[in-house]
């Protein structure tokens, strides 16, 4: 509501002109588009080396696909919800920090499922016996294993494939890591994380992809937000010209500036803008861009894969399951196995979170929020026969969300890794940012915010070039605060 009512009262205070007006001041003006992190960041970085910013963002809240939810009365992540990197190299330390969000560490460092260690689940097979512990360790350790054969398979092939083409070549050769009976299953949900991690099928995703971006997460583990990611999107757009319900339409570049134009037929010139809207958007040329992209940015456009996971929060009015930080579902394919996030561990709330991926949360996204609550429900009673009926849901659709069209991007099979690099590279005045345009951190909050931060600096030496003030500006990227402020990290 903060920054609906901040928006309201800036409509009179457009920076960037509609239709027959026209800047009167010399300073530079910048139109960005998205209110997602990435956007925010740029447009707050933009603003303040006296740029002059409008942001335009088509729904009716900031954010993006950081989505934290109050219905419960309290705070629920239904879109990111991890800081990927507790560590001060992480860009969004210092303000986490200074904010005094907590985190809660679900991992440290090198953990085989990325953003949990492999002590902090509970699985059960569908007849809802819990499995031995000593099966899931030893099980994950074949994982493990498994994982350092497809390895090796990448390093020996000069084409790409899918992580599951690989597996089948590692099985092949090493039959001692293929699994039977109920080892096989719990092996099935281990592969059923991965793809969650990915938010995409292993048939789809990229054998060279996969082993990159096991290769460059940020060190100190995964931490959750407890108290979701809305107060730093808030403290980032703060004193911004942000107009929300303004869904663009079509982007005219031209050598002096850009026209965008949103779908009630008003249009906004500035002389530059940066495009922060996600894969999927692009993906579904709901922009029209004049003149078209080059056809290396469109390839970009097409060649990145974009997942889908969602989030179905199921509120109760006590707590009943085991005190561990994730639930499973273990069955004989990826596709049957599910897993709960326990967010009662973290923050405290009698909340589970349901995260189905790939093709499985495209099958949900099908039903209707009650459907959907309620197969989240089914899967919980496999595995605790006596839960109690929830008190309050919540339901995402990132995959068909007109604003989203997708999770977050990931490398398909045959693409070059490349691709996030030649996204994020401008086109003229055109600016590109978002988690697709990171070749670092792809698909996370911190890669987001770190592109929203590059494209407002390249946008601001490309344009006070050609004001020929460059000497009278401070640098977006300016020097960060010397105080270091720790953040505050528990693990219970």
């Amino acid at each position: 509501m903060e920054s609906r009512d901040q928006s309201n009262r800036q409509l009179g205070r457009a920076y960037c002109y509609s239709n027959v007006e026209r800047r009167q001041s010399v300073s530079p003006s910048v139109i960005v588009i998205g209110g997602g992190f990435a956007g925010v960041a740029a447009a707050r970085a933009l603003h303040d080396a006296a740029f002059q910013v409008v942001l335009l963002e088509s729904r009716d809240r900031l954010g993006g696909r950081v989505d934290t939810n109050y219905s419960f009365g309290f705070p629920v992540d239904m879109g990111a919800s991890w800081l990927h990197g507790v560590c001060k190299e992480n860009p969004l330390a210092p303000l986490i920090g200074r904010l005094g969000l907590p985190l809660y560490r679900t991992s440290g460092d090198n953990s085989v499922l990325y953003d949990h260690d492999l002590e902090s689940y509970a699985l059960f097979n569908t007849d809802g016996n819990q499995v031995p512990q000593e099966l899931v360790t030893n099980v994950g350790e074949a994982f493990e294993g498994i994982l350092k054969e497809a390895h090796k398979v990448r390093q020996e092939h000069s084409e790409d494939m899918s992580i599951r083409q690989a597996f089948s070549i590692v099985f092949e050769r090493r039959p001692d890591l293929r699994q039977e009976g109920l080892a096989h299953n719990v092996l099935q949900w281990y592969l059923c994380r991965l793809e969650g991690w990915f938010a995409a099928d292993a048939d789809t995703i990229s054998l060279k992809g996969w082993d990159q971006a096991s290769e460059e997460l940020l060190p100190g583990g995964h931490g959750l937000m407890v108290r979701g990611y809305r107060p730093v999107i808030n403290t980032l757009a703060k004193g911004l010209d942000i107009r929300l319900g303004h869904r663009v339409t079509k982007i005219v570049r031209r050598f002096n500036g850009v026209k965008v134009t949103v779908e009630d037929g008003r249009t906004f010139i500035a002389d530059a803008a940066v495009v922060a809207v996600p894969l999927g958007v692009l993906k579904a040329k709901s922009i029209k861009f004049e003149p078209r992209l080059p056809e290396w940015k469109e390839e970009a456009i097409s060649g990145l894969g974009i997942g889908t996971e969602n989030k179905i929060a199921l509120h109760f009015d006590k707590v009943f399951w085991p005190n561990v930080e994730f639930l499973g579902v273990v069955a004989s394919s990826s596709y049957e196995c599910s897993y709960f996030l326990n967010l009662h561990k973290a923050t405290g709330h009698p909340v589970l979170v349901y995260m189905p991926a790939g093709l499985l949360a495209q099958d949900i996204e099908k039903m209707s929020d009650e459907a959907a609550a309620n197969f989240a429900f089914l899967q919980l009673k496999k595995i605790l026969p006596d839960a109690s009926k929830p008190i309050q849901y919540l339901v995402s659709h990132w995959g068909t969300d007109i604003n989203s069209l997708g999770s977050y991007s990931y490398d398909a099979v045959g693409k070059s890794h490349e691709m996030y690099e030649r996204l994020r590279i401008p086109v003229d005045n055109l600016f590109f940012a978002g988690e697709a345009t990171s070749m670092s951190y792809p698909g996370s909050v911190h890669g987001a915010f770190s592109t929203g931060l590059m494209a407002a600096e390249d946008c601001r030496m490309r344009v006070l070039e050609r004001y020929g003030e460059l000497d009278l500006f401070h640098p977006v990227m300016g020097e960060e605060t010397s105080v270091s402020v720790p953040l505050l990290i528990s693990r219970m």
